[in-house]
This record gives C-alpha cells, structure tokens and sequence, in this order.
C-alpha cells in the first residue's frame, strides 16, 4: 500500500525525463532501422513459435495492520490458556455487535514480580480480576490491587498486593468484552448472501498483534502455550477453531435464551497470532489423507456447485508431498479450509483452520486448467508450507518474518507444480518471484533480517509483509538450495525442523543447521561459513550487480542503484559472498564463487572469436544483475539471432530484463539494450515477449507514446518481430481457443500481446478484436475466450460505433452479469473512438442512479488513459470539479488525478492540477 502525499501531477522535471526517454528510444530505433532495415528482404522468414509450458502468478501476500511494538517484560511466561469467547450475535440480528469471554492464563513466574503485564487492546474488564496460585499450594491466591489498561502500549497490567515467585505456577482469570466490528481484523462480522438470502458469520485474522484485541493474552510469537477453547454461539451456526470440537452442549443466557456451545481439543503448543475462530452457516466437502481430516468450508451454494472441489483434490496431495519431501509429519488430526466472501488478506495459515478469500479457494468445475487453478494452487500451497515454517517452527521475533514467509513462498512453488506439472517451475518461479522483487528491492531501504532491537516502538509491523520478505526470502531461499544442492538444503531444513518443533528460531539457528549438514560431508565446498555467506544476503539492503570484462576475465561487484540520481551513489560499498554459475558457448562450467568487490577469472577469458561468449547466473540461479561488457553483448545478440535456443529461456528472460534495467538505472544506453530485442522473431516464449514489452511500452506511458514521434518506428520495428508469435496465437483463437486452456502463460501473457499488436494498429488484430465481438453481438450466449476479452472488448469499440458501444452498456446492466466481466465492460466502454461517446460515458458516470460512486473514479481514470481521452477526461474533470469534490471526497478523486496527472502538459494545466491537489489533499 502505498503513501498517498505523490504522483498526482507531472512537473516539468518528470515530463523532461519521459520526454529524455522516448527521445533515447526513437535515436536508437533510428540507427537500428538504418542498420537493419538493409537486412529486410534478405532474411527468411523465420519459422512459426511453437507453445511453451505454463506457469502461474504468484500469490499475492497477506494485509496485516499498523501498530505499535511494545514487548513484554519476561516475568511470566504463558503455558496454557482456557479461552472461553461468546459473541453475542442472532441472525439478522441488526447490531451493533460485541462479544465477551474469559480466559485463564496458567504461567510460569521466571523473575519475582509484583504485576503482571500481558497484550490487551480494545477490550474492557468484565468481573473481577484473580489470580491463582502458587499451583502448588492448593487454594492459595494472590490479591490483585488493580487492573489497568494502558491503550497506547496495548497491554493490562494486573497491579498485585503481593509477589509472584520466580519459579512458581500461577493462573491469571480475566473476564473480557469488546466490539464486533465489520473490519476484517482480530475478530469481526462479515455479512454475504447465500442462495438469494442475507447472512452472516463471524470469523478472526489474529497476524499479526491483533489477537490482544481478542482476548488478553502474551501476545508475542516466542511465547507460545497450549490452548483449551470454548465457544458459545446461536444454535443455527457451526463452530470451527483449531482443534476438532470434542463436545457440543446447550446453556441459557440470563434471559432463558438458548445458545450452543462447542468445546475443542486441547491445542498443540503454538502462538496466540495462529489461534483461529469461524462461527457461521457454511456446508463443507471432505477427504481424508494420511489420518488427516481436510474439510473446506463455502458458502452452501458454492459447495453445491463443486467450486470448492478443486480445492479439496489438491489439498491432501500437497500435504502427503510437503510430509515426504520435509520428512516431517503434521501433527494436527484435521484441517479447515475456510472461504470467505470477505477476507482482508489471500490466505492465512492458522494450525488447523486456515482462512481464505472466496476467490483463493474457488473455481468453475468445467474449468480445465486455467489461471485460477494456478493461482489456487499457490495460494493453497502457500498456507500449507507454512504448517511447518511459522507454525511447527516459528521466527523468535517480527525481524524474521522471512523465516515464515520466505520459506513458505519457496514451497509454495514446489507444492503447485508439484500438484500441477503443466507449470512450468523454473519459467513461473523466475517470472513472477525473482523479476518483480529485483525490480522492487533496489528501491527498498531495508534488509530481509533487521535487528531484533528495531521492531519495536512505533514501528509498524504491516511494513515488514511487503515482498521484500516474501518474494526475496523465496529468492535467497531458491540460490541458497541451488548452491547447496537440493539434497543438502531439504536435508538441513528438516534437521532444523525437527531441533525446533513446537518452539522458535532466528536466521541463524537456519544456518546453523546447514552448516552442520555441510561439515558432515564433502561433495559440496563453500568458500565461506554459511552464516558469513548469507548474512551477506539477508543483513544488508539491495543486492549486487555483477560487471563482467571478458577481455580480462574480470568480475566486479557493486550494489546496484540508480545511477541517475547522484545523491545514491555516496553510500554503497556493501559486498556479498555470491555464487556464480556460468557457462561458456553452450557448455556449463563448476560453479565459482565472487567474495570481493573484484576478482579475476582466467577461464572467463575469451578469444577473438565471435563465437566465444560467456554467460553468467545460468538460469537466473542467483539474487543479482549482471553488466556485460559490449563485446560479450554483442556476442550473445548475435548467437540469439542465428540460434536463440542456444540460451536457456530462463536466461534469456533474463538477459533482456537485465539490460533493459540496467539502462533504466544508467549503466547502459538504450542502444545496447534494443540490441539484444533484433532476434524477437524467432522468440516463441510469451514470458519473454511480456518482459520484452513491459519494458518497451511502459503501460503509464502507452498514451504518451502514442503522440510522440517515435510511435511511427516503434511500430515498424515492434510489429516486424511480433508478426510470428502474434499469428501463431491468432490462428489458435480463430480455430480452437480451448486449445490454450493448458498454456497458462498464455492465459497469464497473451492479452498483453494481443493488446500490444491491436494498440500498434496491426490490421489483422484490429479485424479479430471486430469479429469476435461482433460475434458477441449476434449471439450473447456466445463467450468471447476470457484470456483476451478484455482487449476484444475495448478494440471492438474502438473500430465500431455507437452500436458497438450500446451493446456493451446493454450488457454491463444485465442482471446476469458476473464483476469480472462488469469490469471489462467498464474499462471497454473508454476505448470509443468518438469523442461524443466518451463524454457521454463520463456524464453517466456521475449519475447515483447508473453506478456505485467508486465507479465514478474508475470511469474517469479509464477515459483519462485513452489516446483522446484524457483531453475529454482532463475538461470534463475541470467543468465538473466543485461536483465532483463535494460528491466523492479524498479516496475516490486521489486516483482520478493521478491518471490525469500523467497527461497534463501546458504550465495552465499544470497549475490546474496543482490547484486541485491542494483542495484536494489539503497539508
């Protein structure tokens, strides 16, 4: 999430950069053309693409909230709770909500103390405070003086007219109550429709410090205890924790009201942050694996469809997988799978009862295989890899976080493909893990493992579940298990699994356990201790970028960072302890190993032959960038014209976003980078062609491109490379779009390209976007493939009328219609071409009557982003601003200004648009 203060308008030193930008690319696709351009009716045609495995994105990572950091004092430490909770809530109950409970806190007193402070947020006191004890001494009691509560340090402290003695049991009952709020966090109502019916459920998101808001308890990860829960609840509804239910009962109120209570089984030792609480009216399916007991939880009517099924086929596979392969067993006799129709985060992996999204969970039975499945798949296997990393073995503290969610996200990998060998692991791993966090982590100002002394204060919790911690913990993860070998690595994750069950571990208990796998044989050598070699990876921000002279054989490392912005480069001179795997004209050689800032490699010395190059970080095994010198460059430019093959497809994924990153920062020209872009016709991976294009035609800038005087080249040097890929694609959605349902990447990739080719004004796009939806037309039954609907959708209107536009207004107000396909019609309908149309679209847009007022926004940002929208998007904004303003407030208008920000270019406009932001955001 980010902050709300910037990007709402163009400068004029951000509009001279974008212009610095397309002037470097329209100089060098001038010189390419003249260079190339004598080549053209001397070259073959190339031969047809031909599909590559799939792959899926990655799950997105879970939202826990801000707060304060405050540890407790370790007088106590907590061994058991008997935890009773009693939301007060009937059906169709009208609110407002609360619920209360009791909780018995046995502890172990390690230091004389005269109170006893535990988390307590939200909450007020309920009865009298106790405690009991020493446990030794039958009847014995200590006389709490006071309870208080300090709010801003979110604990209670029990003020007591005695001592707790250090090594003595004790028992802390306190009686609680507190709000039951619709937020989506601790424990909170959320309300859905069922079969046509309004309902209700209640359920809990503890991660990270919100079971304090709960019930009182030691809420930290280390102080982990046993757990007995109680809850009584209306008798229409089921009750889930994590454990399976052991009784069911009834008891009257002091109304003579009957409710249910449902008793569980005494926990496994495990963290408050994982205890789990769903209380609603859901059907589930089940299956048995191994003893243990999965059910997933839906909605009845989602159950009664088999939208859950998928789900519950791959469940028990990916648990018998993640048991063999960790030679760990899970411990837990069930496990709940619930989805919700509202949840704040993707997935959350509490012991037993794991949380989800509706849309993490469920797919259409007739669906074959489809991005969804993927994405299922990942999600699901992410939240059981963490049954073993953060739940049977939990980080010590907060600044290992990437104990947890590293390792879980490496699995979560391995789980998917393993249940879904159509994905590709490698391709999908690269794609949507290491590329997205190597373009992140070098504007990052933080390490993976911070000091345990800086999560505390005011420091916020929600910053470190970013993917710094989960995307490059995987990262590390992945180079760390590549250098080790997979056997050493899978060997002492389970001798550290097993030394740690039911407790906590930092970092270096991890490599604590490595080290001792890798002492104990000797087939792989590191050229350092373990922990030195990775805490040069987790302890210090950024990552390397490795620059390679073949001539000399010489490789220097340097943090990688922006040179364009001077004021970066003072403070770097961080150096990391890499592994570099190689390979030279084809034929890998041993690994090596960089531990200085410089080094020379005599073997990495090449000829004068054209045919002599090198290429490093084979398959993208290692968390770094690579600058090759030109001569190297052109070499491999070269090779990818006559034989891209040569190169894995991995590696030339990465070569390309290497370069064209490397530019971007001002390591390299732009030339240098489109030199490596010349062989694209003979590219048959969408993968990379999503790279190449990503990086070509930013989508903030595809408008501005478009009214500059490098679009006419662009076009021709673009279009001329796609021609082969783009009619291989075309003729399957022509003749047999089903064909693609097992090709993933192009369910994930092709309407990017698709989109491209339409966007560059290719003839034959252009005509298919127009027959297909024409196609639509004539028959509404008819379902344009969903892989490129959106982009059918949008140039369908752009190449029609008003008849066109009609139909898609006519099918956004269809009863019928799901929000997936609602959302192409609403960004479609802002591709019309006639200006007329556009204004019209707007002015419905501020109608209360046509759409929700979070519609309004979104309308008004679509228009803005069209070629001659945002001229229409920009005075219709102007005209309507007082309307506007006192009609949809802050959140709504942010968004709308920063899509107009980006095309606002006369010094009036700008004033316009600065004027509007300080209405708008007033300081």
């Amino acid at each position: 999430m980010g902050t709300r203060a910037g990007g709402l308008y163009v400068g004029r030193r951000a509009a001279a950069a974008g212009a610095a930008l397309l002037l470097a690319l329209l100089a060098a696709l001038l010189a390419l053309a003249a260079l190339y351009g004598r080549c053209r009716q001397e070259a073959a045609p190339p031969p047809p693409p031909s599909p590559r495995a799939p792959g899926p994105a990655a799950a997105p990572p879970p939202a826990p909230a801000a707060g304060s950091v405050r540890r407790l004092p370790r007088h106590l430490l907590p061994l058991h709770y008997d935890l009773e909770l009693w939301p007060r809530v009937r059906p169709g109950q009208a609110g407002p909500f609360a619920f209360t409970g009791q909780v018995n806190i046995t502890v172990r007193c390690l230091r004389d103390t005269d109170a006893a402070v535990l988390h307590s947020a939200g909450l007020r006191s309920r009865g009298a405070a106790a405690v009991r004890g020493p446990l030794s001494e039958p009847g014995a009691a200590v006389e709490v003086a006071g309870l208080r509560h300090d709010e801003a340090g979110e604990v209670a402290v029990l003020e007591l007219r005695g001592r707790l003695r250090a090594g003595r049991r004790y028992v802390l009952q306190l009686g609680f109550q507190g709000r039951l709020d619709e937020d989506l966090d601790g424990l909170f109502l959320t309300r859905y429709t069922d079969r046509g019916q309004s309902s209700m459920l209640i359920a809990s998101q503890m991660e990270p410090t919100y079971a304090r808001r709960v019930y009182p308890c030691f809420d930290e990860p280390a102080m982990k205890a046993t757990f007995n829960i109680r809850i009584i609840h209306d008798p229409s509804y089921v009750a889930l924790s994590n454990m399976p239910a052991i009784d069911v009962c009834e008891v009257k109120d002091e109304n003579g009201s009957l409710w249910t209570v449902t008793t569980f089984n005494t926990s496994v030792k495990m963290s408050t942050y994982l205890t789990a609480f769903v209380i609603c009216d859901f059907d589930y399916v089940t299956r048995t694996e191994r003893g243990n007991e999965i059910r997933i939880w839906a909605r009845k009517e989602a159950v009664k469809n088999g939208y859950v099924d998928y789900a519950l086929n791959i469940t028990g596979p990916i648990f018998s997988f993640l048991e063999d392969i960790l030679n760990v067993s899970y411990p837990l006799p069930k496990t709940d799978l619930v989805a919700l129709p509202d949840f704040g985060a993707g997935g959350m992996e509490n012991w037993g009862l794991m949380i989800f999204q509706e849309a993490s969970l469920m797919n259409l039975p007739s669906d074959e295989f489809t991005s969804r499945k993927a994405m299922i798949a990942l999600v699901v296997s992410h939240e059981l890899g963490h049954q073993w990393f953060g739940n049977l073995v939990t980080m010590n503290w907060w600044n290992d976080l990437w104990l947890n969610e590293g390792l879980a996200s490496y699995f979560e990998y391995l789980g998917a493909t393993f249940v879904e060998p159509k994905l590709s692991l490698d391709k999908i791993f690269y794609a949507h893990v290491v590329q997205p966090v190597l373009r992140e982590d070098s504007e990052i100002a933080r390490s993976l493992s911070e000091s345990e002394d800086k999560i505390k204060g005011s420091f916020s919790l929600m910053s470190l579940f970013d993917n710094i911690t989960y995307s490059k913990g995987a990262s590390i993860t992945w180079m760390l298990s590549g250098f080790l070998t997979e056997k050493l690595f899978i060997r002492a994750l389970t001798s550290y699994l097993k030394e740690f069950s039911f407790s906590n571990a930092n970092q270096d208990d991890l490599w604590t356990h490595i080290q001792m796998v890798v002492d104990a044989q000797d087939e792989v050598q590191l050229p350092a201790p373990v922990k030195q070699i990775m805490d040069s990876w987790t302890c210090q921000n950024g990552f390397p970028v490795l620059t390679l002279n073949l001539t000399s054989g010489t490789i220097r490392q340097e943090q990688f960072f922006n040179k364009n912005n001077r004021k970066s480069t003072d403070s770097y001179n961080n150096t990391w302890i890499i592994p570099i795997s190689w390979m030279r004209n084809g034929s890998s050689q041993p690994l090596t190993w960089l531990d200085k800032s410089s080094k020379m490699f005599p073997e990495m010395q090449v000829s004068e032959s054209d045919y002599d190059w090198i290429l490093l970080n084979v398959n993208l095994s290692g968390y770094y960038r690579v600058n090759y010198d030109q001569l190297n460059l052109k070499r491999l430019a070269r090779l990818l014209e006559n034989d891209p093959k040569a190169i894995p497809a991995v590696s030339r994924f990465q070569l390309i976003d290497d370069v064209f990153t490397l530019r971007e920062f001002g390591y390299v020209p732009i030339e240098t980078a489109l030199e490596l872009t010349k062989y694209l016709a003979r590219e048959d991976e969408l993968f990379i062609w999503n790279v190449v294009l990503l990086n070509l035609i930013p989508e903030n800038l595809e408008s501005m491109l478009k009214n500059n005087a490098v679009y006419p080249f662009l076009k021709k040097y673009l279009l001329k490379r796609m021609l082969p890929i783009y009619h291989y694609y075309a003729g399957f959605i022509r003749q047999n779009a089903d064909a693609l349902e097992d090709d993933y990447f192009a369910q994930v990739y092709l309407e990017k390209l698709l989109a491209t080719a339409c966007w560059l004004g290719l003839q034959d796009c252009l005509d298919l976007s127009s027959e297909l939806y024409a196609k639509w037309r004539d028959n509404p039954e008819y379902k344009i493939p969903f892989l490129i609907r959106r982009t059918v959708c949008c140039y369908g209107i752009a190449v029609g009328s008003d008849k066109e536009w009609n139909f898609a207004w006519e099918m956004y107000n269809h009863t019928d219609s799901i929000e997936e396909d609602e959302d192409i019609l609403l960004h479609a309908m802002s591709c019309a071409k006639e200006p007329w149309l556009l204004y019209r679209y707007l002015q419905y847009g501020l109608s209360d009557t046509l759409f929700s007022s979070n519609c309004t926004s979104v309308i008004i940002s679509h228009v803005a982003t069209k070629d001659i929208g945002h001229h229409i998007a920009w005075e219709f904004v102007t005209e309507n601003w007082p309307l506007l303003s006192q009609g949809y407030g802050h959140e709504l208008l942010h968004d709308v200004l920063k899509a107009m920000g980006r095309f606002v270019k006369t010094d009036v406009q700008i004033q316009e648009n600065r004027q509007h932001k300080r209405i708008l955001l007033p300081n």
